[in-house]
């Protein structure tokens, strides 16, 4: 359970204040203010308000009695992006929203119940042999039909991980995932990021959660091979490929069929031996030439699956619960801008496709 220091290191970390900036803004001595977030000071209500205040968050913030959890296993590993660009503070601000984040999904769900109709499945590498076989036992444990997923974040959702949209506070990453022991897992991705992007990035997540318990030198490789099996799965895509002259003509027609990117076609092309090595590097120099490394043609794009679970539950409170947004807001203990930037998307649209949720009377 948290303490008081717990929950205002919380807040400077969400707010991305050093301490130094903290204890100015609060007008204490640095040492004071550490000793305060180490539980060896316990803060009197004029030092909460002023630190509400400062932190533009509500006293009532403070009064959070959720536990306050470190850094997911292996943090930077587990963040997609460019690790080098992911400083400490980014690491920070990031735990700190995900604490946040996991706190709100607990209240939502004390007014709402969903049960999700499958689960994780945890399986080792050494145990099953290689992670393509991996990624065919999960398609098949969800029964998964051959072909394209249409719908990743319905396949996610359907097994319990609640996926969140976020900007990371500006920091380059696409994804991050965080669980807790008894919570459902939280997955959240780049808002700003394209679909195709976006949609390896759910898959890379997923890989983490049925591949690693515990941090492993190889993980993040690991989590690409799982992804690029389990959206491209080897065996289909050889098929795919069989007799075809493999150009970017191609691969930009295949890549809204199977919703992923061209790059990653170009690399199970490679993988399955569907082109030489001498084509696959001209292809990848003219990739590059034309900066689709980065952002691949916009004519391509298709729209990426939005979350279902958690806007239903917010939908829930707001449309069967008749809570008002001020209600929401004191449930969430965040202010109304952070509430806006967390979910303003799902309050203010409907969801296209409601998952089944159970009102907890």
């Amino acid at each position: 359970m948290a303490n008081v220091g717990d929950l205002v290191r919380l807040a400077r970390n969400f707010r991305g204040f050093t301490q130094k900036k903290a204890s100015i803004k609060l007008s204490i001595a640095q040492a004071v203010f550490s000793r305060i977030e180490n539980g060896l000071v316990e803060p009197d209500e004029e030092f909460i308000r002023n630190a509400a205040r400062a932190f533009n968050l509500p006293v009532e913030f403070f009064q959070i009695s959720d536990t306050v959890y470190g850094p997911p296993v292996s943090v930077h590993a587990m963040l997609r992006g460019k690790s080098s660009e992911v400083t400490a503070r980014d690491v920070d601000m990031i735990t700190a929203e995900l604490n946040i984040r996991l706190m709100h999904i607990r209240r939502f769900q004390e007014n709402v119940d969903y049960d999700p109709p499958n689960e994780i499945p945890i399986m080792d590498v050494e145990q099953y042999g290689s992670i393509n076989k991996i990624a065919n036992t999960v398609r098949a444990h969800w029964k998964i039909v051959d072909g394209p997923i249409r719908n990743l974040t319905q396949i996610m959702e359907r097994a319990g991980i609640i996926i969140g949209l976020s900007d990371f506070h500006g920091a380059s990453i696409s994804g991050v995932t965080f669980s807790a022991p008894g919570r459902a897992p939280i997955v959240l991705v780049n808002r700003h990021h394209p679909a195709d992007r976006l949609r390896f990035t759910l898959a890379h997540e997923l890989g983490h959660l049925v591949l690693h318990r515990f941090p492993t030198s190889d993980m993040e490789n690991e989590a690409n091979q799982f992804a690029s099996s389990f959206l491209l799965p080897p065996s289909e895509l050889k098929q795919v490929f069989r007799g075809r002259k493999i150009t970017l003509a191609l691969l930009a027609s295949l890549k809204k069929e199977w919703r992923v990117s061209m790059q990653s076609l170009l690399m199970s092309a490679s993988a399955t031996n569907s082109v030489t090595k001498n084509q696959a590097r001209y292809l990848w120099q003219q990739i590059s030439s034309k900066g689709w490394r980065t952002r691949e043609p916009a004519s391509l794009d298709f729209e990426f699956d939005a979350p279902t679970v958690l806007p239903t539950m917010i939908r829930a409170h707001l449309d069967d619960l008749g809570f008002d947004l001020t209600e929401l807001l004191k449930l969430s203990r965040v202010n109304e801008d952070d509430f806006e930037h967390f979910y303003g998307e799902f309050v203010d649209k409907e969801v296209n496709t409601r998952p089944r949720l159970r009102i907890v009377s």
